[in-house]
C-alpha cells in the first residue's frame, strides 16, 4: 500500500454516527443480493441464478435442508411459515412443492411468526422448520431461515453442512408413491397466544385492570394479525390499529429503530395513549413507544422485561456483547449473575443454555423467555412487559427512568480483500492489554462502564463498531478513538 494512498484512507475517515464509515472503498461496489450463512438463505428477489434469491435458489437450498433433516433425524415433516411480504405466496409454493417432491410431508401455518413456527416444531414433532422472511429488511428481500426439531435456529456447524450439500449433484427425488403430503394450519397463532396467557408471570386480571389505551404499528405484516389478537386476550380493549393489514407493503422502513417511529411517536402522544407497541414483520422483535410520544428504546426493552422476570424468577441473564451493560446492571441489583454471548440467536441461546439462565435475548427488541420457547418473541415480551407495567402502577416514562440510563454509538467500516482484519485486532487487543478484554465474538474491550465491541459481519463486507457509555458525547468519543487507533496501524 503506498504512502499516498494511506494519506487518501487518512483523509476520507470521519464520524457519521449510525453511518457507513468510508474508510476504505470497496473493490466491488455492487449491492450482495444472496447471502448463503450458516443460519439461512437471504437474498432479494429476482436477477440471476446465484446473484438474487431466485427459483432456482430457493429450490436449490429448500432441498439441501430437507434432505439433511431426513438424514440428522429421520424425521419426514416440516413446517412452513411465512411473513406478509409480497414474495411471500411465491416462495412458499416453491418451498412447499420441492420438499414433497423430496417426501417430505409440509405443515404448512400460512401467515404467521418466527415464534410461532418455531413453537409448532416441537410440537409437531417435526424434523425442523422452514419460516419465510426476511425479518427487518425491505419488501424486496426474502430468506428462508432454518430451524431444527427443537424449534430452534440451526448451528454453524449444522449450517454448514446444509450449504455442503446444497453444492453437492446427485439429489435424487421422490417417486409417485412417495411425494410428500401437505397440510394446512392455521390455529397455531392461537395456540401461541394460548401458551403465552398460561405463563405464571403472565397476569391478565392486573392487565385488565388498568385499562390500557395502546396503539400498535405491525408495519403491515403478520403482527397484524397475531398482536391485537393477544392484547384482547389479555383484556385490553382499547387499541389502535397502524399499519395491521398483512398485505407486505411497508409503510416504512420496517426496522423498528426511532427514526422509522415518527407516525407512531405522534400518534401514541396525540390518542393520549398510555403505550404505544411495534414489531417487526416476523414478530421476533419488540420495540415500546412511552405515552409521551418517546421512545422506550430498543435496548431497554430487554431491560425492562429482565428486571420483571428477575423479581419473581431468581437466575442468570444473557445478552450478545453488543447489547446494554443496563442488563448486567438490573440482573446484579436483583442478585443474579449476568452472562455474554457471542453476537447471533444461536450463540445467546446455547449460552442461555449453559448456565440455566431465565430470561435472555439480543438488544435490538428481541426477548427469549425459556419458560415458553428458546426463541426471540415480540408476542412473549408484550405480554410479561404489559404484567411489569400494569403492577409498577404508574406510567411507561416513569418506569423507564428506573433504569440506568446508557447510550450506544454504532458505526461500520467497509473493508477491502487486502486488509488483514485478525492482524488489526491483534494490535488493538496489545494497545489495551491492561483492560478487561472478550475475544469470542470480534474483540470487546470494557473501560469501567464504558465498553467497545469490533466485530466483522457474517453477512456484510464490514467491520462494526459499537461503543456504549453514560453519555452520548462520550460514547461517540470513544468510537472516534479507536478509529484513530485504525488509522494509525494502517499507517504503520
Amino acid at each position: 500500500m503506498t504512502l499516498a494512498l494511506l494519506h487518501e484512507i487518512s483523509n476520507k475517515i470521519t464520524f457519521q454516527g449510525e453511518n457507513v464509515l468510508p474508510i476504505f472503498a470497496c473493490l466491488n461496489q455492487q449491492t450482495l443480493t444472496l447471502i448463503k450463512s450458516i443460519s439461512g438463505i437471504r437474498g432479494t428477489i429476482g436477477g440471476k441464478a446465484g446473484e438474487g434469491l431466485t427459483p432456482e435458489d430457493i429450490i436449490k437450498f429448500t432441498t439441501a435442508f430437507g434432505t439433511w433433516v431426513k438424514d440428522r433425524t429421520g424425521k419426514q415433516t416440516i413446517v412452513i411459515g411465512r411473513d406478509a411480504r409480497i414474495s411471500g405466496e411465491m416462495v412458499n409454493r416453491l418451498v412447499t412443492g420441492t420438499l414433497m417432491g423430496i417426501g417430505i410431508d409440509v405443515i404448512d401455518l400460512g401467515l404467521s411468526t418466527t415464534p410461532t413456527v418455531e413453537m409448532a416444531v416441537p410440537e409437531e414433532d417435526a424434523g425442523g422448520g422452514i419460516i419465510l422472511t426476511a425479518s427487518h429488511n425491505p419488501k424486496q428481500w426474502n430468506a428462508l431461515k432454518l430451524l431444527n426439531h427443537h424449534g430452534e435456529f440451526i448451528s454453524a456447524e449444522d449450517g454448514k453442512e446444509v450449504l455442503d450439500i446444497a453444492e453437492k449433484a446427485g439429489v435424487s427425488y421422490a417417486s409417485i408413491n412417495q411425494i410428500g403430503a401437505y397440510r394446512k394450519d392455521d390455529t397455531y397463532i392461537t395456540k401461541h397466544i394460548d401458551k403465552i396467557l398460561a405463563l405464571p408471570l403472565v397476569d391478565t386480571q392486573a392487565i385488565k385492570a388498568r385499562n390500557f389505551k395502546i396503539v400498535i404499528d405491525c408495519v403491515n405484516s403478520t403482527g397484524g394479525i397475531a398482536v391485537p389478537q393477544l392484547l384482547r386476550a389479555l383484556g385490553v380493549t382499547e387499541v389502535e390499529e397502524l399499519f395491521c393489514a398483512p398485505n407486505g407493503r411497508f409503510p416504512h422502513n420496517p426496522e423498528p429503530l426511532p427514526e422509522h417511529l415518527l407516525t407512531i411517536c405522534h400518534e401514541v402522544e396525540l390518542q393520549k395513549a398510555d403505550l404505544g407497541i411495534v414489531v417487526d414483520p416476523d414478530v421476533d422483535r419488540l420495540a415500546l413507544i412511552s405515552e409521551d410520544g418517546t421512545p422506550f428504546g430498543e435496548e431497554y426493552t430487554l431491560v425492562s422485561i429482565a428486571d420483571y422476570v428477575l423479581k419473581h424468577q431468581k437466575g442468570s441473564t444473557v445478552s450478545n456483547l453488543s447489547s446494554t451493560r443496563a442488563l448486567r446492571d438490573v440482573t446484579e441489583k436483583a442478585g443474579g449473575e449476568y452472562h455474554a454471548a457471542a453476537v447471533g440467536e444461536v450463540n445467546v441461546v446455547t449460552q442461555m443454555k449453559a448456565v440455566n439462565a431465565v430470561i435472555g435475548g439480543e438488544g435490538n427488541g428481541g426477548v427469549i423467555y425459556p419458560e415458553l420457547h428458546y426463541g426471540r418473541d415480540a408476542l412473549a415480551g408484550i405480554a410479561l412487559f404489559l404484567s411489569h407495567l400494569a403492577k409498577f402502577k404508574k406510567t411507561c416514562s416513569m418506569l423507564r427512568s428506573t433504569y440506568p440510563n446508557y447510550y450506544i454509538s454504532k458505526n461500520k467500516i467497509e473493508l477491502t480483500p487486502n486488509i488483514d482484519i485478525d492482524a488489526l485486532f491483534g494490535k488493538i487487543r496489545d494497545k489495551y492489554k491492561k483492560q478487561p478484554i472478550n475475544t469470542i465474538d470480534g474483540l470487546k474491550i470494557e473501560f469501567n462502564k464504558e465498553w467497545v465491541h469490533l466485530r466483522r459481519s457474517n453477512t456484510e463486507p464490514i467491520i462494526r463498531i459499537y461503543t456504549e457509555s453514560e453519555m452520548h458525547t462520550k460514547a461517540e468519543n470513544l468510537a472516534k478513538k479507536l478509529i484513530d487507533d485504525i488509522k494509525g496501524f494502517l499507517k504503520e
